[in-house]
């Protein structure tokens, strides 16, 4: 069954004016070639389609559209042109550490990020101990995140994340960039069949990573973008390789 197609999808952002800018500031930049306004191309008639079950990988360097082709799929970025199709709940995720607050303990994050996902208070409550449990972080509940260190971030993102989310029923489930170093190579280890348990659970999973073998290991089909277009695609061996290539 089609779960996403995305057909001849363009968009293009305009750059050289600060969001703050009153009329006046704006027409000076405009006219001035210190603060002209240009205009990106950042995908140009992008297409593909991805089936349930099915996980498509999106590969390419930092500014090739991968985060943008990604937020118009969620809808949270409308394409200049193109049609985009998905069948279902649709459910992004980028990095997993957004919305955590350095303010606030790993308890208090915990509900916090769970609250941004979609999760009640009671859901989250009946999730928590398993939550903290697979961190590996049970010593540093009650304490201030500021004090945690990247790979201590990265668990209870990855930890939070994972266990509320599979609270859904994801029909349609994009992943940007949200592979990281968890630390030990135990907590890798669990993470890693954790993620697999979870792309595996019948939802087509769009995933845009630099982990080249993360890509490998999951993906069905891969395309790999250069400055906004397609340039190839095929399987992940493949695909990897010329994006090696370039």
């Amino acid at each position: 069954m089609k779960a996403v197609s995305v057909s001849d999808v363009s968009k293009k952002f305009n750059i050289g004016f600060k969001k703050d800018q009153g009329a006046l500031s704006r027409l000076i930049s405009a006219v001035s070639d210190r603060g002209a306004k240009k205009e990106i191309q950042v995908l140009k008639n992008i297409s593909f389609e991805v089936s349930t079950g099915e996980v498509f990988g999106l590969v390419g360097r930092n500014g090739s559209g991968k985060s943008t082709l990604l937020r118009i799929i969620a809808g949270i970025y409308c394409p200049d042109s193109g049609r985009v199709f998905a069948n279902g709940r649709v459910d992004y995720l980028s990095g997993l550490n957004n919305g955590l607050s350095s303010k606030l303990t790993m308890k208090e994050n915990i509900f916090l990020m769970g609250s941004l996902i979609g999760l009640n208070r009671k859901q989250i409550s009946d999730r928590f101990d398993e939550i903290v449990e697979f961190s590996g972080l049970e010593d540093f509940v009650y304490t201030k995140v500021y004090q945690f260190s990247s790979g201590m971030l990265t668990r209870l993102g990855f930890s939070t994340t994972m266990h509320c989310l599979n609270f859904f029923q994801s029909d349609v489930l994009l992943l940007d960039e949200i592979f990281g170093s968890g630390g030990d190579i135990d907590f890798e280890k669990n993470a890693g069949k954790k993620m697999a348990e979870f792309i595996n659970g019948g939802a087509a999973v769009i995933l845009a990573s630099h982990d080249l073998q993360t890509v490998k290991n999951y993906c069905h089909k891969v395309i790999l973008l250069d400055k906004g277009e397609v340039i190839d695609s095929g399987s992940p061996e493949e695909v990897v390789k010329k994006y090696l290539n370039l």
